[in-house]
C-alpha cells in the first residue's frame, strides 16, 4: 500500500498514473490520521518552499510525515518534495524544512557556472551514482532523468546516493536510512524513472 501526499502542490496524477504503469496503485492521501496507515510514502512538490511547508503545517501533515518516516518504513521525496525532506531553503526568505535529512536548498550560484547556463535547470540531465543503494537497482552509474528546478541541495557526502553537473556539482538523490529523495522527476523520465519507482515499490 502507496499512499501519495496530497497538499495542494503537486501534479498528483502524473505519479499516480506512471505507477499504474509498472502496475501498481497508489493512493492519494490527504488526512495526515491516515498516512501511518501506508507501507510506503511518496511526498511530491512543485512550486515554493515556503508556500509548501504552510501547506504542510496547516493540514498537519507535517507531523503525520515525520512519524511515518520515525516508523522505518520507505519515504520517498520528489523534486519540491526532497527539498521539504531537508533543515532549511533561502527560496523568498528563511523557511524550515521537514528535517528529515541535514541540509539546506540554496538557489543555482550563476557566479559559480563555468559557463553561462539558464536557470531554472530545465531537460534531461545525468545522475551520477555515488553509494549502492536500492533505489538505483539495476540501473547504469550513470544515467539520466528530466530536471525542472532553480533550487538544489547541500548536504553531507553521506547523505549524497547521487549527484548532477549543471554549472557545478549537486546532490540530486539524497538517503538517509528508510528516507530517500530524488531532485529530478522520475515520473516524468521515461524507462529510467519508472525502473527507479519500481524499485521503492519493492524495498
Amino acid at each position: 500500500m502507496i499512499a501519495v501526499v496530497d497538499y495542494n502542490m503537486g501534479n498528483l496524477r502524473s505519479v499516480e498514473n506512471a505507477f499504474l504503469k509498472i502496475g501498481s496503485k497508489v493512493t492519494i492521501v490527504k488526512n495526515p490520521k491516515e498516512i501511518k496507515n501506508y507501507d510506503k510514502l511518496i511526498l511530491p512538490g512543485v512550486g515554493a518552499f515556503g508556500d509548501a511547508m504552510k501547506h504542510l503545517k496547516q493540514s498537519g501533515l507535517d507531523e503525520a510525515i515525520k512519524e511515518f518516516a520515525s516508523l522505518g518504513k520507505p519515504l520517498l521525496g520528489i523534486c519540491l518534495g526532497m527539498q521539504l525532506l531537508l533543515e532549511s531553503s533561502d527560496e523568498f526568505g528563511e523557511h524550515e524544512g521537514l528535517g528529515l535529512i541535514c541540509g539546506k536548498i540554496r538557489k543555482f550560484d550563476k557566479e559559480k557556472f563555468q559557463t553561462p547556463l539558464k536557470v531554472p535547470h530545465m531537460g534531461w540531465n545525468e545522475i551520477f551514482v555515488q553509494k549502492k543503494t536500492p533505489l538505483f537497482k539495476n540501473l547504469e552509474k550513470e544515467f539520466y532523468l528530466y530536471f525542472v528546478h532553480s533550487y538544489h541541495a547541500i548536504c553531507e557526502s553521506k547523505y549524497t546516493i547521487g549527484e548532477s553537473e549543471y554549472g557545478y556539482s549537486f546532490s540530486s538523490a539524497i538517503n538517509k536510512d528508510n528516507i530517500y529523495g530524488l531532485q529530478p522527476h522520475p515520473e516524468k523520465s521515461h524507462k529510467n524513472g519508472l525502473q527507479i519507482l519500481k524499485n521503492f515499490t519493492e524495498m
